[in-house]
């Protein structure tokens, strides 16, 4: 079952798996890797750019790992499947990037309402000298965990197959996976306001998922341009190439003194009418390809000799 595992999915397993086995082993001896790779606040002292990315490798406990990496598996085989490896791993390092931010910026109100409880004048802006003067006793403020991610991850399953049913215990009923998904929110979004003390990471959770949320919609986007606003150059672009070689086909035939079943190729050679529209026939189902591999994925996933057949054929040589 390991072998039908994605390539970007069982990787970003095994890498999970043993980090979490190394912060065991290196924890008995006295290291601490999530003092150095978790995420802590911009404030703290021990705060590092590096640990944006880091964090989503390290977990606190087995049940956290595998609660996430349960949820990593079960839908990233999915999307990845999908979406392909390169747009997949794309999404899911900047959704993690992303919850990391919004659980920084609300560290950041936190901090300020808790430091205005002590002294009602503080002004926001006073609080980075508040902040750097307990920078130290800030590095407890660390988050870990590939949650934001994760969620990302069960949101793009819930906007990709919407209607798809499932099964959630303890539910004896299926649920659509597009309800399934709202239900995530709204309840990381309560606990976020009624639960703050609970050591969990809300906001990264929701962080995650609104970075997904605004890819998808401007991916979407762009396909719907493909699919409308970019099709009357995709029309243009096929009825230029119908006609390059329609005109050829009918100069041919009209030459006099020609054979109306050959066609005058370079060189002196000649075709068969059947040859000729095998050719052809073949030419347009290569564009056509072309032209579906820049709808579904964009322009910039067509190598350079794709690119080089549409040029030719938009500029009716």
């Amino acid at each position: 079952m390991f072998q039908n595992i994605p390539t970007i999915t069982k990787n970003l397993l095994i890498i999970n798996f043993l980090t979490f086995l190394a912060t065991i082993v290196l924890g008995m001896r006295g290291a601490d890797l999530a003092a150095i790779g978790g995420l802590h606040f911009f404030m703290a002292s021990d705060f590092h750019f590096y640990q944006l990315l880091t964090y989503l490798f390290l977990h606190s406990d087995f049940w956290h790992i595998f609660s996430n990496m349960f949820g990593l598996w079960m839908f990233g085989c999915v999307i990845e499947n999908v979406w392909g490896s390169k747009k997949f791993l794309f999404y899911y390092i900047t959704c993690g990037i992303g919850a990391g931010l919004l659980q920084e910026l609300a560290q950041l109100v936190s901090f300020y309402f808790m430091i205005s409880a002590q002294d009602p004048s503080i002004t926001f802006s006073g609080i980075f000298a508040v902040g750097q003067q307990l920078s130290h006793q800030l590095n407890g403020w660390t988050t870990i965990g590939a949650s934001g991610a994760v969620y990302a991850i069960i949101l793009a399953f819930g906007m990709t197959f919407p209607n798809e049913r499932m099964f959630i215990i303890p539910f004896p009923f299926p649920i659509k996976a597009k309800w399934f998904v709202v239900g995530y929110v709204a309840f990381e979004f309560f606990s976020a306001l009624n639960s703050p003390g609970d050591n969990v990471a809300h906001m990264a959770h929701l962080g995650g998922m609104l970075f997904g949320f605004l890819m998808i919609r401007h991916w979407n986007r762009q396909q719907s341009f493909n699919r409308s606003g970019g099709q009357q150059f995709f029309d243009n672009l096929r009825r230029n190439f119908e006609n390059r070689y329609g005109q050829r086909d009918n100069k041919s035939q009209q030459r006099p003194g020609g054979n109306p079943n050959m066609h005058a190729e370079r060189g002196g050679s000649k075709e068969s009418d059947m040859e000729y529209n095998a050719r052809k026939k073949a030419r347009q189902e290569e564009i056509d390809a072309i032209l579906d591999k820049i709808r579904k994925s964009g322009y910039d996933s067509l190598s350079k000799e794709e690119k080089q057949k549409l040029f030719d054929a938009s500029n009716n040589r």
